[in-house]
């Protein structure tokens, strides 16, 4: 039978998405600085056997003629997501993506040495070509999908999201957000100087960080018999769901971001471990898209980990693990003061929970002009700066490294991508409102540290469903509506607005 062909590829492919994924997470956390050249090469050539298998030309024939077998509800949804799959393996020539390859590595690399210094001059050729290869990408996707260019770039990383949609969406948000920071700023200011910011009793030696963190993770529902904590450069959370291999990164001047980011990494590793084990070999039992990963690490870094009720429960643990003098006479409110602080930023990265979508809703519409050709990589300056000035009140013109130098997406050809993060942001809060509407006495279970129940409900309507549904189809079977603002704009006004 077609379908058990497809059934036996997948098996197979899973190892090799194994084995890649755990030398991956190896060579971050633990592979000798000597064993990079050989490390590349066994990964390399995984890769390639792995494309090899998944682009075969008898694929398309199984998946034809599994079309026309007695196949059970869940294995047509499976042949659904292996024909999806395969098209979006099989669209771009290796010519192309030999020249993308090459371009990006290229860009990558002159980024890394030319952001440092803020030479957009000198970088602007090789995006200039990046962008000629994203906009041939998009055209290669379109013709194969049926999807509009940039519909089809972005389907890779949440299957489903249209333009159409989360332009009102997202519109709706950044004439709110416009409007909401200088009030969520007055308010801060109005609060600080009544219970002011108090200093850090630096230092934070790291193993107690450590015990702190993994505290927190046994806490919320990690499992530690499929997965581990290591240290890399940048926080990550890879591996595959039976091993998750989760980072972090430390400062002993204070703990706080380590902790975020480890409760934030948590969550991408919940979904991970919740996924159904009996689909781990079909693509339909792989995680529903960048969205909705971003949604699970965010609703336990914003929704649980900066709400009151936390804290309430962590402080005590933050006192136990890194004693009594670590933060001494702090009540929750100073946690919260820190933990939930707003102010207006240059950097993406370091923005907090109600300026943050306003720097990806930035990007979000000029990449849709860059990649439609409405504009063009040499204008991305000055229409950068004109965002920032009308969405944040801060300009760029003459700080291109913290401008629109500051992420790798662009440089290494992700457009489509950025959606994602604010996506996971909005899905995050109106999960929460529907899961407290569930679970009426879900705010004193996170006081009481009991979150059991809570992520009971995130399995039965997210994690077991993997990626049976499309992003905007889970969202509203979990939730009983289509993605909808409101719930983001009344979870900020709760926590930010007075």
């Amino acid at each position: 039978m077609s379908f058990q062909k497809l059934d036996e590829l997948g098996r197979k492919l899973e190892s090799l998405e194994h084995a890649l994924s755990i030398l991956g997470a190896d060579e971050a956390t633990h592979m000798a600085v000597g064993g990079g050249e050989k490390r590349a090469e066994a990964m390399a050539n995984l890769a390639g056997m792995y494309h090899a298998q998944a682009t075969a030309l008898q694929i398309a024939d199984w998946i034809d003629a599994a079309r026309n077998e007695d196949l059970s509800d869940m294995q047509q949804a499976a042949l659904g997501e292996f024909e999806r799959s395969y098209v979006n393996a099989t669209c771009l020539p290796t010519e192309f993506v030999e020249r993308r390859t090459a371009a990006t590595m290229r860009s990558e690399q002159l980024w890394r040495d030319l952001r440092a210094k803020g030479d957009w001059d000198s970088f602007l050729p090789a995006l200039e070509g990046v962008i000629a290869l994203v906009r041939e990408e998009a055209a290669l996707r379109s013709a194969a999908t049926g999807l509009a260019p940039y519909d089809a770039l972005m389907d890779q990383y949440d299957p489903g999201n249209r333009t159409a949609e989360i332009d009102g969406v997202f519109a709706d948000l950044k004439t709110f957000l416009k409007d909401f920071v200088p009030h969520a700023l007055s308010v801060q200011e109005q609060r600080l100087s009544q219970h002011p910011r108090k200093p850090l009793n630096a230092p934070y030696p790291i193993e107690k960080q450590r015990e702190l963190g993994l505290a927190a993770m046994r806490a919320v529902g990690f499992d530690f018999t499929h997965g581990s904590l290591a240290v890399s450069h940048h926080p990550f959370c890879g591996g595959v769901p039976t091993d998750v291999r989760m980072t972090t990164r430390y400062r002993t001047d204070e703990f706080l971001s380590s902790l975020m980011g480890v409760l934030h990494e948590t969550g991408h590793a919940l979904y991970e471990q919740g996924l159904p084990k009996d689909w781990s070999h079909w693509p339909l039992g792989k995680a529903r898209g960048m969205g909705m990963h971003e949604s699970q690490s965010l609703f336990v870094e914003m929704q649980l980990a900066r709400s009151p009720e936390f804290w309430e429960f962590m402080l005590p643990l933050v006192h136990q693990y890194l004693g009594d003098t670590a933060i001494p006479g702090w009540e929750v409110a100073d946690v919260l003061n820190e933990v939930n602080f707003v102010e207006r930023g240059y950097i993406r990265v370091d923005a907090d929970e109600v300026t943050y979508p306003l720097h990806v809703i930035l990007r979000y519409e000029l990449e849709q002009d860059l990649v439609s050709g409405k504009l063009e990589a040499s204008q991305i300056p000055e229409a950068w700066d004109t965002k920032m000035i009308e969405y944040l009140g801060i300009s760029t013109i003459n700080d291109p490294k913290d401008g629109p130098m500051q992420d790798v997406h662009w440089p290494g050809g992700a457009f489509g991508y950025f959606p994602s993060y604010t996506l996971g942001a909005m899905i995050a809060a109106q999960l929460s409102a529907a899961m407290e509407k569930d679970l009426p006495d879900m705010r004193e279970q996170i006081r009481k540290g009991e979150f059991g129940a809570i992520n009971q409900w995130r399995a039965d309507k997210v994690w077991t469903e993997a990626s049976r549904y499309s992003t905007p189809e889970l969202i509203t079977r979990a939730t009983g509506e289509p993605l909808n603002a409101d719930y983001f704009k009344a979870h900020l006004k709760k926590r930010y607005g007075g």
